[in-house]
């Protein structure tokens, strides 16, 4: 996935989200709507999370060191997991306070009726280029995927991020938008409360399903099918052709991939020959998939072979 792309979705998303909380707050403070702080604090955790994601980004970067051998790229994990937090917490469960707090004590919206419907307007328009730009750069790598696997499926934390976060911040916008206009219609502040209260839930859920989805990167995911069907070919395009015992992948960050296998050899194959067979396949794998930064290659005789010496040991082939 394109580290630039996924950057510029994030700071599209972080641009639009603090134009949009500074004017979401103007409008509570004038109108005192639940709906309006709910939507004003999600702004300002959605900013924050953007922040966050641009500072997992760069300290992703760093070189390998003797204490992290192969290098930092989880941090963009760390970072979004944190993201998760931050919008269950200070997004998620402070929207459904300030909804009990309102159905608890509903009050009209007496002053200034015109504001919160503009601001909304406004605000959803805003968060519909946002969403517009993290559209974009999914669909330069999303293929065929549905939206749904390629959230499920990707190795990269931003895109997914900010999709749902935009996502979740359009159906936020309209709920508020609903709950501000059925108050304003009917007086009645309940509908405030409600639309508050439906923000919560929504924001609460996406937080769960991003957090799952980056623990499921923290603790480590093998290559995508397509990449691993790529080097099992670009394993047996060698001129004498190599059989692939097993293989492990797994993501050390989005775009560094480990690869280790256990490959074939004949029994009357010289180091020479081992060696040129192991390097002549490491080279193509990382034409195949450039991502594959560290690869370990382990020659062994395939159980059998004609050639394989009956009275030597050799591993048996596992399933991939």
């Amino acid at each position: 996935m394109s580290a630039e792309g996924s950057t510029k979705a994030v700071v599209t998303a972080l641009v639009a989200n603090m134009g949009i909380a500074v004017t979401k707050f103007v409008a509570y403070l004038l109108t005192g709507s639940s709906s309006m702080l709910a939507e004003s604090i999600h702004s300002v955790a959605d900013s924050g999370n953007q922040a966050l994601l641009l500072i997992g980004g760069r300290r992703a970067r760093r070189q390998a060191t003797p204490e992290h051998p192969f290098g930092y790229g989880r941090e963009r994990y760390i970072y979004a997991f944190i993201v998760s937090i931050v919008l269950f917490s200070l997004g998620g469960l402070f929207a459904l306070y300030e909804a009990w707090h309102k159905l608890s004590d509903p009050h009209p919206i007496t002053s200034w009726h015109w504001v919160p419907i503009v601001v909304l307007l406004v605000a959803i328009a805003l968060e519909s280029m946002a969403l517009r730009t993290a559209v974009k750069e999914s669909n330069a790598v999303r293929g065929n995927a549905s939206w749904v696997r390629f959230v499920r499926n990707s190795r990269s934390p931003e895109l997914p991020v900010i999709l749902l976060e935009d996502t979740g911040a359009l159906f936020g916008l309209v709920f508020a938008l609903i709950g501000v206009s059925m108050t304003l219609i009917t007086g009645n502040g309940v509908w405030d409360g409600l639309g508050t209260a439906a923000i919560g839930i929504l924001l609460v859920v996406i937080a769960v399903v991003l957090a799952l989805e980056t623990k499921s990167l923290l603790i480590g995911e093998s290559a995508t099918r397509e990449h691993t069907r790529l080097i099992e070919r670009a394993i047996a395009a060698g001129e004498r052709g190599s059989t692939l015992i097993h293989m492990r992948t797994m993501h050390l960050g989005p775009e560094e991939l480990l690869v280790a296998a256990k490959v074939a050899i004949d029994h009357d194959d010289t180091a020479a020959d081992v060696a040129r067979a192991v390097n002549g396949a490491e080279a193509r794998i990382r034409e195949a998939v450039p991502i594959a930064r560290l690869i370990y290659l382990e020659p062994d005789i395939l159980r059998g072979s004609p050639s394989a010496d009956p009275d030597e040991p050799a591993s048996g082939t596992t399933p991939l």
